[in-house]
């Protein structure tokens, strides 16, 4: 939006105000974070975008089970690296902010899960998000055994139409009866 990536004008900040659930204290220290990510040259760019590795620095992703997808599902590269510019960086922001709707994390979660973006959830992917969640080590993997059982009851659980995936609605029917679903759906800088 025309603006280099050290400076953020008041209309600018006004207009992502507008466009995010994000507050303006919010939306600078997204801008500050995001801006302390690039290089001496990169600062005086319009539109940087900061490669997938550097913003899996921060923090508040490093040890996030799901950083890489969340950088893939947020990211607006034509290359598919997963790299984000500062607008990428405020959705992506805005999704995991504590004023973000029901409907919008559900949507988020969704597409962070469906590992191969095929709008479903089906086993390959549920298969990569239990071993996100327990670990890939020899310690934390589930035997196939474990791993199948646990993917059949979460297909019985989740899978209303019974096709052997979970759609969005499927899961956003799911993610409405967890109440902690919200408030663990959040990253705060």
């Amino acid at each position: 939006m025309g603006t280099t990536a050290s400076q953020l004008g008041k209309d600018m900040l006004s207009e992502y105000q507008e466009l995010t659930f994000l507050t303006k204290q919010e939306i600078l220290l997204a801008h500050k974070r995001f801006t302390e990510l690039l290089t001496k040259d990169e600062k005086d760019l319009p539109n940087t975008r900061v490669p997938m590795d550097r913003i899996l620095t921060l923090p508040e992703l490093k040890s996030n089970p799901f950083r890489k997808r969340i950088c893939d599902v947020f990211s607006t590269s034509e290359y598919k690296d997963g790299g984000l510019t500062f607008e990428d960086f405020l959705d992506l922001l805005s999704a995991f902010s504590d004023s973000a709707t029901l409907e919008i994390k559900s949507h988020y979660a969704f597409r962070i899960f469906d590992f191969d973006d095929d709008g479903t959830l089906d086993c390959g992917d549920l298969e990569k998000l239990v071993n996100c969640l327990t670990g890939e080590t020899d310690d934390t993997r589930l035997t196939p055994e474990e791993m199948r059982q646990l993917i059949n009851n979460i297909l019985e659980e989740s899978d209303i139409d019974k096709d052997g995936t979970v759609n969005l609605s499927e899961f956003q029917h799911v993610i409405s009866r967890s109440p902690d679903f919200v408030s663990s759906f959040k990253i705060v800088l």
